[in-house]
């Protein structure tokens, strides 16, 4: 550490050579093209948490949908997966022309499991919801109230079939208005020990499997029907085992992530720039990868909901620059593991939204995911790194060519990296000496480069500079363009300390990248 004129303490920064090694010959993990994705919540502006309460108008029952940002955040994956759901779509009634019930709000009552009412979903607002999807070009994906005719034990094991009376009306009335949906994923966060109330995994495999013939009977006569998708929890080795064995009825397995602990942990950072915390959720991608290929299941697994820091994040951090360091780490870490959808916990919302719950205007992160839409494609490949143990490397095949794109993190703040693409002895790739095995380039090539760091270097920044300039909305709200530099193929990737890099290079065309 050394101090400047004024007295204020500077990291001197030192530079490091590493190395990217990307195995060629076949992909680990393969994606969805829309791999990216993200979610919108129910919790009214009631909901607090630590004191505070981050949701203001962010629920789908209240969400501004005639705003300009909101629609082009939208727009620009082209198109995004959402998935509408969350705590209280447990305790969500729909209302139907036939439903008997009032449709009432939801209303704070700590006397309550998850602290509120029943509420009611208005046929009038899924109206206008569906207007604006339609707009937006998203993929709905909608979590159906799971509990429904359900008892609730003093142990919190819930019992009893689940009643699909009111689901089943609420799905013909969606078809009959030819709203078009991607998935109905059945309840949140009961599988497992539960968040609140847990439901066995023998029972959920009969819910599941009559959700699965409301969707066969009520989409009959329609070609493209939507998949069904379930548990929606938190991932546990037996439960899972026993669901998915016994079940065929689901297209999707869905998990949910929050391994950075609370909100209101004031060590959130540290655990996002500890290489060795990342690295503790590979276990839940790799064991149920390993459920789902032994069990000779033909779904997926998606990640359903993943907000890293549960009870809404932690302002400062969720919704700043240090959080793309542990986004895009669980973006490349779950694509490896066959995780073929990632949803992220919100869209709007809370504090950890890819967009400001207050402004719209798009949080770093938004524009980490939109970078990764952008630039990785479906095959993941083989990655490691040699040098610090602070730089994270991810490789995939490009989307938008034959080449590649390279995604490497450095959560160092005082080390510059310089690093050079070698390619191992199963690799084939244009350009590559046969001698060595690394990259020969051509003077005339240049690949692209996106690098982002954080406005003057605060990881608390909410601003997010692209190859140095600030990321932000122009005053009609279009999404700004993200434009690479081009740099000389010959000189070795330079990733600078607290930084994110993308790197596509288009003349690398590899045998892993022609498989598909």
């Amino acid at each position: 550490m050394s101090s400047n004129k004024n007295g204020a303490m500077e990291n001197v920064v030192k530079e490091e050579a590493g190395a990217v090694f990307i195995d060629g010959k076949s992909f680990i993990g393969e994606i969805d093209n829309d791999f990216i994705c993200a979610t919108l919540d129910w919790w009214p502006p009631t909901k607090c948490d630590y004191g505070t309460c981050p949701w203001g108008h962010a629920s789908l029952l209240n969400l501004d949908l005639s705003n300009t940002v909101l629609l082009n955040a939208i727009r620009a994956f082209s198109p995004l997966k959402i998935r509408l759901g969350g705590t209280l779509q447990d305790k969500l009634v729909y209302g139907t022309p036939d439903s008997k019930q009032d449709c009432v709000q939801f209303r704070n009552d700590s006397s309550l499991m998850f602290g509120f009412t029943e509420g009611c979903l208005p046929m009038s607002r899924w109206d206008e919801l569906n207007d604006f999807f339609q707009k937006s070009g998203a993929k709905i994906i909608f979590g159906l109230n799971a509990l429904a005719g359900k008892t609730v034990r003093r142990d919190a094991l819930t019992v009893g079939d689940w009643d699909s009376t009111n689901a089943e009306s609420f799905i013909r009335y969606t078809v009959k208005k030819n709203y078009t949906i991607h998935g109905w994923e059945l309840g949140n966060e009961l599988c497992g020990s539960g968040v609140g109330t847990r439901v066995s995994a023998d029972q959920y495999v009969l819910d599941t499997s009559k959700l699965r013939n409301i969707v066969e009977n009520v989409y009959e006569s329609v070609q493209q029907k939507p998949l069904v998708i379930a548990p929606g929890g938190f991932y546990d080795k037996d439960w899972f085992t026993t669901f998915i064995a016994k079940s065929s009825a689901a297209d999707v397995i869905t998990h949910h992530i929050y391994n950075l602990g609370p909100g209101v942990d004031e060590h959130l950072v540290e655990k996002i720039l500890n290489p060795a915390y990342l690295d503790g959720e590979a276990g839940t991608f790799r064991g149920l990868q390993s459920i789902i290929r032994n069990s000779g299941t033909k779904a997926n697994s998606w990640v359903g909901e993943s907000g890293g820091a549960y009870n809404s994040g932690r302002k400062g951090v969720s919704n700043a620059f240090v959080y793309s360091f542990w986004y895009l780490d669980q973006l490349g870490m779950s694509a490896a593991y066959d995780t073929t959808t990632y949803c992220r916990q919100t869209l709007i919302g809370g504090n950890y939204g890819l967009l400001d719950t207050t402004t719209f205007e798009p949080n770093p992160d938004y524009y980490s995911a939109l970078l990764w839409h952008k630039l990785m494609g479906k095959n993941a490949l083989n990655t490691s790194f040699s040098g610090t143990k602070k730089i994270r490397a991810y490789t995939h095949c490009a989307k938008q060519s034959k080449g590649i794109t390279i995604l490497l993190i450095n959560l160092d703040n005082s080390t510059t990296v310089q690093a050079k693409v070698v390619f191992n002895k199963t690799g084939q790739a244009n350009h590559v000496s046969r001698k060595t095995k690394t990259i020969r380039f051509y003077n005339e090539i240049t690949r692209e480069e996106y690098h982002l760091t954080a406005q003057n270097g605060d990881l608390h920044s909410q601003t997010m500079l692209l190859n140095g300039k600030a990321l932000s909305t122009s005053s009609s709200g279009d999404i700004p363009p993200l434009m690479p530099i081009h740099v000389n193929s010959t000189e070795p990737i330079t990733v600078a300390p607290s930084s994110i890099v993308f790197v596509h290079m288009p003349y690398v065309v590899l045998p892993a990248c022609s498989q598909n």
